[in-house]
């Protein structure tokens, strides 16, 4: 396991949370402080940049070996009296449509609290499994290429992209990950980004992340695997499907896993989505989507597998996609 005690910091003078370490459950090393205010803007530009030679560097990098020995991220256990983090700034309801292509996929069950997906359809390629490097060793986490301008973005959480201060290195996105195949290739970050409040002090309610990755082959990656859609300021309490590559036991990140069900809101210490939901480390980043197609695998992404409370290990969490995501979304498309 990756995670470690550190030391909690302060947001805009509120009272410290304190933090200790857990065990495998959904992947997020987030600090629960209240988050800054910071006005609206795109990610910090400089410090995700990744030079070609960073970018080869980590294709080279990521053996078959690597990839099954990475260890998916541990969770921080959250104490009751964490001051609560700052609201997500909302905005007006947008809708970007998937560019993914159409294809069957079989009816599956909802709700359902965690199991294979094996419906095939266009989540089966655009979702994938994240590897990067974090304080020296190998991790996981999952991603989803969604619609975008530049036919090359990928959204994931955002500690899957930075975490206790640094940007993660030899970062690289696998879609249609399964069984140790890589049948759409190995796509290298040229750029990753953040939120403004989850790289300013990690606060669990920005916890969004996305990458922009290089062309493989001559190609672009919505060109190969399609993207699906986005949906920003839309609301609670929608059904909703959640997928990912959980690592931590009982999983072993080799298989694509969904869970799916009517989401409700955190009344505890954040403004996410919440969903019934036993996925563990690893799962970190992989998408929510609205309005799921099951019978074309297609849907609007609203939000990523983000955390996990220690004492609702059966619950899942994941951030609002507001004013902010969408800032987040237009800075990554726009690279």
């Amino acid at each position: 396991m990756i995670g470690r005690s550190r030391s909690p910091r302060s947001s805009g003078g509120t009272t410290r949370a304190r933090h200790t370490v857990l065990g495998t459950l959904a992947g997020v090393a987030a600090l629960l402080a209240t988050g800054v205010t910071a006005a609206p803007a795109s990610a910090a530009p400089g410090p995700g940049a990744m030079a070609p030679s960073a970018q080869k560097s980590a294709l080279d990098f990521w053996t078959p070996q690597r990839m099954r020995a990475a260890t998916p991220l541990d969770i921080l256990s959250v104490d009751r009296s964490d001051a609560r983090a700052s609201a997500p700034r909302k905005g007006k309801a947008t809708v970007v449509a998937p560019s993914a292509p159409v294809s069957d996929v079989g009816p599956m069950a909802i709700p359902h609290g965690g199991g294979p997906w094996s419906g095939g359809g266009a989540v089966a390629k655009t979702a994938g499994r994240v590897f990067f490097t974090y304080q020296g060793r190998t991790a996981s986490c999952s991603g989803n290429a969604v619609t975008s301008s530049n036919k090359s973005t990928v959204i994931t959480a955002g500690h899957c992209v930075k975490m206790q201060g640094a940007w993660h290195t030899n970062w690289v996105f696998v879609p249609g990950y399964h069984d140790g195949q890589r049948p759409y290739g190995t796509w290298a970050a040229s750029r990753t980004l953040s939120t403004p409040q989850w790289t300013a002090s990690e606060d669990i309610n920005y916890d969004i992340g996305a990458a922009v990755v290089a062309p493989l082959d001559g190609k672009q990656l919505t060109d190969v695997v399609g993207g699906q859609g986005l949906a920003f300021n839309t609301g609670y309490n929608k059904a909703m499907y959640s997928f990912g590559f959980p690592a931590a036991a009982p999983y072993d990140g080799e298989k694509f896993i969904y869970c799916s069900g009517t989401t409700f809101r955190d009344f505890l210490l954040s403004s996410d989505h919440g969903l019934t939901c036993n996925m563990t480390g690893g799962s970190s980043g992989g998408p929510w989507f609205t309005q799921f197609d099951e019978a074309t695998g297609t849907g609007l992404q609203s939000s990523v597998n983000s955390f996990k409370y220690n004492f609702l290990p059966n619950a899942m969490y994941g951030p609002y996609f507001g004013a902010d995501a969408q800032n987040l979304y237009q800075s990554a498309q726009s690279s």
